[in-house]
């Protein structure tokens, strides 16, 4: 069975240009959504998430209406291949019923894993070399270059959602209020629930 999904960022904006060609792709059910790209909570796509099952083939008129993030959209991806369900993407040319299409995803997961290693690894030897050479002088202007590093770091835990703000605040050795700060810096979208904890 072929079920479709299609989401759009605003109420302002239509699902019909999504929905039309889901229906002509010979999808028997479609959910659809309004919710921002970087919101979490998509009520439908759970439900869709919860509904398919063996054989199924999910279907999307393009790759960004899955996934808020690469990261996102590979943990959906492993999910649908758990329960051995295809995606499509119609727009992207993309097909997890094939060979090719899982190739792609696979190589997709590794490059992001990889870029996020780095990352860390790169900011852990900042850090490092920040606390060897020690504080010298009076009070810089702006954020010190170990608070930019943390900075960084505080940015990519945040991003990748397996920890929570209070968790995060410890592994880096600061506070609850100096990671946020550090967030705000990096113009990290912080949640409004997340807000009200400050």
């Amino acid at each position: 069975m072929k079920i479709g999904y299609a989401r759009v960022s605003t109420k302002d904006q239509s699902l019909n240009l999504q929905t039309d060609v889901l229906k002509k792709a010979g999808c028997e059910l479609i959910f659809t959504e309004t919710a921002s790209g970087a919101k979490t909570d998509r009520i439908e796509l759970a439900k869709l998430l919860s509904q398919v099952r063996k054989g199924d083939i999910v279907v999307v008129y393009k790759l960004d209406r899955l996934g808020r993030s690469l990261k996102h959209l590979l943990e959906v991806v492993a999910q649908l291949n758990e329960k051995q369900v295809g995606i499509q993407s119609i727009n992207d040319a993309i097909d997890t019923t094939t060979p090719q299409g899982r190739l792609f995803f696979n190589i997709s997961g590794c490059f992001a894993e990889f870029e996020r290693d780095l990352i860390r690894e790169r900011t852990k030897a900042g850090l490092e070399a920040a606390r060897a050479r020690g504080r010298k002088g009076g009070r810089r202007q702006g954020m010190t270059k170990e608070a930019e590093q943390k900075a960084i770091l505080a940015e990519t835990y945040y991003k990748e959602g397996k920890m929570g703000v209070n968790q995060i605040a410890t592994e880096i050795s600061v506070s609850k209020m100096t990671l946020y700060k550090y967030l705000r810096h990096r113009k990290v979208e912080i949640s409004a629930y997340q807000k009200k904890q400050v």
